[in-house]
């Protein structure tokens, strides 16, 4: 005897869902968060890349690393103050000690010795020096005082990320002659602090974009009147477009978007892959730099380069200990 229509389709199904377990199961809270972490990190990366080649574009022509502070800070605190100053939106006044800091670490400071390594080195460079060297920093950080485990697949990252970094400055050395020393000592120090930056907002109770408008607010603070006091301005002897390129891209893009996008990766994926994933820029960076300023990578720089896009793989897995998830907010 035959069996029934309706037990032969229960059994198919039951085949069915034996075979694929997954099929029609939403992905996870955690999966989900680490999808839109790496989305917002992929954004700021763009962001980040483009940046090292509009600034070096300036700085090596007519407006000076100081008109590049001035405008990246003067417009970004314009445009984010509603963020912290809006009524409903005003965080209390501790946090404006805690922007201080945020500011004197990812702020004017940070931007001054990246534009300083910029016009030493090159935009190649300064992409694979500072970006790579900061998650390789934070991971140390992380490891010494916060006693955070950062598990073997991490520490190979690490050491792949610095290997890649040795063999790209060292290729780049080979076609254009040696770095010079003090753009070389701008960059890593800004690198070690954009780590410690990071691993501080993600301990912050600040959103990201509160975090931002208060970089930028104090930068301005700080750095303007100094900039207009000094006469340091080159404004005048600028191209209107020029000048409006980088109002854009430093204003709003950089002060604005980038800083937003970087700190939610960091709240989605945790301050180790946040960070690991910068370490993509010089790869980025080398694409744009092709037809913006004619720079063509060597096979060598290639090989650098993709050796550093493994160490972030590796680099930016999540911990077993410490599975990323996404930080509340009040």
């Amino acid at each position: 005897m035959a069996p029934p229509r309706e037990a032969v389709a229960l059994d198919e199904g039951a085949l069915l869902a034996a075979a694929m377990p997954d099929a029609g199961r939403r992905p996870s809270p955690a999966s989900r968060a680490r999808l839109a972490g790496f989305a917002w990190a992929a954004l700021s990366v763009t962001i980040f890349s483009g940046w090292f080649v509009v600034t070096r574009f300036s700085v090596t022509r007519e407006l000076g690393i100081w008109d590049i502070t001035a405008l990246r800070f003067g417009i970004g605190a314009v445009l984010l103050a509603p963020a912290v100053l809006r009524r409903g939106s005003r965080p209390p006044v501790a946090a404006w000690g805690e922007g201080l800091v945020f500011a004197l670490l990812w702020g004017m400071p940070f931007v001054l010795l990246v534009a300083l390594g910029l016009k030493l080195t090159s935009a190649a460079q300064a992409a694979a020096i500072a970006p790579t060297l900061m998650p390789v920093f934070a991971g140390l950080f992380a490891w010494t005082f916060l006693k955070e485990p950062q598990g073997r697949l991490r520490w190979i990252g690490y050491g792949a990320i610095a290997a890649g970094l040795v063999a790209l400055v060292a290729a780049g050395a080979a076609l254009h002659g040696p770095p010079d020393p003090l753009g070389l000592a701008a960059l890593a120090a800004a690198a070690a602090m954009w780590a410690v930056y990071t691993l501080l907002f993600r301990r912050s109770r600040l959103t990201p974009i509160q975090a931002a408008a208060l970089i930028c607010i104090w930068s301005a603070i700080l750095f303007l009147p100094a900039y207009l006091l000094l006469g340091l301005s080159r404004f005048a002897h600028a191209a209107a477009g020029e000048i409006a390129l980088q109002a854009a891209y430093q204003g709003l893009l950089m002060s604005g978007v980038a800083i937003i996008t970087f700190n939610r990766a960091v709240s989605l994926l945790g301050a180790g892959a946040a960070t690991a994933t910068i370490a993509l820029l010089p790869a980025v960076a080398a694409l744009l730099a092709v037809p913006v300023l004619g720079e063509t990578p060597s096979p060598a720089e290639c090989g650098a380069i993709a050796l550093i896009v493994l160490g972030v793989l590796l680099a930016s897995r999540p911990s077993q200990r410490s599975r990323p998830t996404e930080r509340r907010r009040p």
